[in-house]
């Protein structure tokens, strides 16, 4: 049986009315605590809380938000990307939920990538050809998991091998906006 959304909500801050973006609550249909952990093991939270069992997930900017009955998303840009997030979210629970039996739960945070340590690879030319205005914020979107290494074109080959082995430890969210 299927794990789906029973309410949408989608607004704009009320502490802030001139922001243009929006935020986005998805109700779930049940409760989901039990499988909270399983979703920390499969897709690397940036947080995990246990009580109540709670995973957070910073991609392109926004937070990522599930609770035992709800997903939470803010700083979203509009109606449609919200329904973007939450049916990839909701696919990859319900992935989850049936795999759940092949999967060792994950009660703690996974490591993340360090900034400074993928900064270390980088040419730190701040040559803006990967389009950002320096190496640093380009290495921030590879932390994320936004951007990868091959991005960088100003990165020998020996660097970019040891920056991808660097990696290749980690758990990013593979979502495409």
């Amino acid at each position: 049986m299927e794990i789906s959304i029973s309410k949408r909500e989608i607004f704009r801050s009320k502490c802030n009315p001139f922001n243009e973006g929006v935020h986005c609550i998805a109700y779930l249909d049940r409760d989901i605590s039990e499988l909270i952990p399983y979703i920390n093991a499969e897709l690397g939270a940036d947080t995990y809380i246990q009580e109540p069992p709670t995973v957070t997930f910073k991609i392109y900017g926004k937070l990522l938000t599930i609770h035992p009955d709800k997903i939470a998303i803010n700083a979203l840009k509009d109606k449609e990307e919200a329904e973007k997030i939450i049916n990839w979210i909701l696919k990859e629970i319900n992935r989850i939920y049936k795999e759940k039996d092949q999967i060792t739960p994950c009660y703690e945070q996974l490591p993340k990538p360090q900034l400074f340590q993928i900064l270390k690879y980088l040419p730190k030319t701040n040559c803006q050809k990967c389009g950002y205005p320096t190496c640093m914020v380009f290495a921030s979107l590879i932390a994320e998991g936004i951007k990868t290494p091959d991005e960088c074109t100003e990165l020998s080959e020996p660097q970019k091998k040891a920056l991808n082995q660097y990696l290749s430890s980690f758990k990013f969210l593979n979502i495409d906006l």
